[in-house]
């Protein structure tokens, strides 16, 4: 008997793929997934262990409890002005499920969802499974970032395919690269006109290095669904708690959504969660800080190596291009450098046809890892420009 068609025609994803084809490489130096190795906050654990001895061990509220809500409320307002209350709030699996409920929730068959690339891995497969098609954008030329031409020409050749979203991911996975105020000012007067939906998803927002994160949804609340969570922002990756905030009548059927998909998180997550939100509003920034001095030290020594690359101003990731003297694909290049100088990166094809020619550093990892690993990438550039 054969299984959904649609499942079998989705991979695992190529950064998952790549990075368990290279992880038996003894002494291998990984900078390809995207987890802070900074360990969640002390008075956050200190938190959840309270919660167990208090016998927070049965389901929470479909939606999650009422003081996380409350707790996401004032702290994403404060953070990024969102004017959510409290039940426009549901408390999700990590930000994967909450992407996952607000695409399955919006999407009919044949809707079409447009996607500036290269782009993270998680978006696709979702889109496929609601049995709509997803339309890359390519900004390989527009310095990697969606430009109002380009989403208005993507517009009018889909117009006839029911173009129902654009998802928006910034500060961006893979490139780290993020939007001012005034371009997503200029990217919502496209949107508004067309009346789709955005998919913010701003699980990176507090992790912006040069401004001040803006919150799509202050722009466009009608239809903007924004994503985002706690793993990047408090480390807490393996909480697995993330948000949706939307207006009340999208709420409504995204509930239902989450419902059937997980009924509800991790009640234990959730009294972290509730900490983090009221208690930790400066573990971010905190952690900013350190990515930035990484993130300063990464484009050293790159520029040093003689490595051409995006410049990130947020997240914590440097898309970085092929030498021009390598002959293959990014896949070829990340397993070489993998093999050769025990330096894991991500191909950059994991992100999309636009990605070839790249890969995708993460320097979410120890200092330490990062200059040992840059001091092997340098001298296996050496070698092998000697051995050509």
């Amino acid at each position: 008997m054969q299984t959904n068609i649609r499942i079998q025609q989705i991979q695992v994803s190529g950064i998952r793929r790549f990075d368990e084809a290279i992880s038996t490489i003894p002494d291998i130096l990984k900078l390809t997934v995207g987890e802070p190795d900074l360990p969640t906050p002390a008075h956050i654990k200190k938190a959840a262990i309270a919660a167990i001895r208090d016998d927070w061990t049965h389901y929470s509220p479909l939606m999650g409890f009422a003081a996380l809500q409350h707790a996401a409320s004032t702290y994403f307002n404060q953070k990024y002005q969102l004017n959510y209350d409290p039940e426009e709030i549901i408390a999700t699996v990590g930000a994967t499920e909450a992407v996952a409920t607000a695409l399955l929730t919006i999407l009919n068959p044949g809707d079409t969802v447009l996607l500036p690339t290269p782009a993270y891995t998680s978006y696709e497969p979702v889109v496929s499974m609601a049995n709509a098609q997803l339309v890359p954008i390519d900004t390989t030329t527009t310095g990697y970032k969606l430009t109002p031409t380009a989403l208005q020409t993507a517009l009018d050749e889909h117009v006839l395919d029911h173009v129902k979203a654009l998802i928006l991911n910034y500060p961006t996975n893979p490139t780290g690269v993020t939007y001012t105020r005034d371009e997503l000012q200029a990217l919502q007067k496209v949107i508004a006109t067309a009346g789709i939906y955005v998919i913010s998803d701003e699980i990176y927002s507090e992790l912006t290095y040069e401004q001040a994160h803006t919150a799509f949804a202050t722009l466009y609340p009608s239809k903007t669904i924004t994503i985002n969570g706690l793993s990047k922002s408090h480390a807490m990756t393996g909480w697995r708690l993330g948000f949706i905030l939307a207006p009340h009548d999208l709420i409504a059927e995204m509930k239902k959504t989450h419902q059937y998909l997980v009924t509800s998180t991790s009640s234990i997550s959730q009294a972290a969660g509730i900490e983090a939100l009221t208690n930790g509003l400066d573990d971010g920034p905190a952690m900013r800080s350190v990515y930035q001095e990484r993130r300063d030290y990464m484009v050293k020594r790159l520029s040093e190596i003689g490595l051409n690359y995006i410049y990130p101003t947020g997240a914590f990731y440097i898309f970085v291009q092929l030498p021009t003297d390598f002959e293959g694909s990014s896949w070829d290049f990340a397993t070489r450098l993998a093999h050769e100088a025990h330096v894991a990166v991500v191909p950059g094809s994991a992100f999309g046809a636009s990605g070839e020619g790249w890969f995708r550093i993460s320097y979410a990892a120890s200092q330490s890892v990062l200059r040992e690993s840059m001091n092997q990438l340098a001298l296996w550039r050496v070698q092998t420009a000697s051995q050509e």
